[in-house]
């Protein structure tokens, strides 16, 4: 993990094997959005959106803004938002997001992938390097993945890392104005303790 010089102000990186987890600033803005234009029927269909309600805001000053509320939620310590990198070029963006501490000390990763780069394996390279560090790092307890049942291409990644599976949430999300059900996934610290090893060197070590 690099930080910079400023924990509070420095891009945090977070590094795998051929992908780079860093949190967004408003010069990513032109790669964002040529990713998201091209990929608009690919990603809109499974964005949490109520029935009614635009779609996401996709001008630079929303770009900008919606930075400037992840780097809030990061100096406190309630989400880190990510785009996933493979040398300088843009290709999706990974959330671990929901974070709660006191007895839960527990948060969510969410994911999409530039559907050019789709099927490479780079999201769930991505899963392992944000589960340590959740896990290594921040210590936390429990990590879940939720996906809409149907969404099958999400579901593989969870698949690919074995992560358990804890059963279906009826009308758990409303995304693309529809109450969707949610298959959820998980892992908790010991878990990954047990698994840590054949994780890293399945995803992360150098091949």
């Amino acid at each position: 993990m690099r930080t910079g010089r400023s924990s509070q102000t420095a891009p945090l990186e977070l590094v795998g094997r051929r992908i780079v987890l860093r949190t967004l600033r408003e010069s990513d803005y032109e790669a964002w959005h040529e990713v998201r234009v091209r990929c608009h029927d690919w990603l809109v269909p499974w964005e949490p959106r109520p029935a009614g309600a635009p779609h996401t805001a996709e001008d630079r000053a929303s770009f900008a803004a919606r930075c400037a509320l992840r780097e809030r939620e990061r100096q406190i310590g309630s989400g880190y938002g990510f785009g996933i990198f493979v040398g300088d070029r843009f290709v999706g963006e990974l959330t671990l997001s929901s974070i709660q501490r006191g007895p839960f000390q527990s948060a969510s990763i969410g994911y999409w992938i530039d559907q050019a780069w789709a099927g490479r394996n780079l999201v769930p390279e991505a899963v392992v390097v944000t589960l340590r560090f959740a896990f290594e790092v921040l210590g936390l307890h429990r990590v879940e993945v939720s996906i809409i049942p149907r969404n099958t291409a999400s579901r593989r990644v969870a698949e690919k890392l074995d992560l358990r599976l804890e059963g279906i949430s009826e009308r758990f999300l409303e995304i693309d104005g529809h109450w969707e059900d949610h298959v959820r996934y998980a892992m908790t610290t010991e878990e990954w303790q047990l698994r840590r090893d054949k994780l890293v060197a399945a995803w992360l070590a150098p091949a």
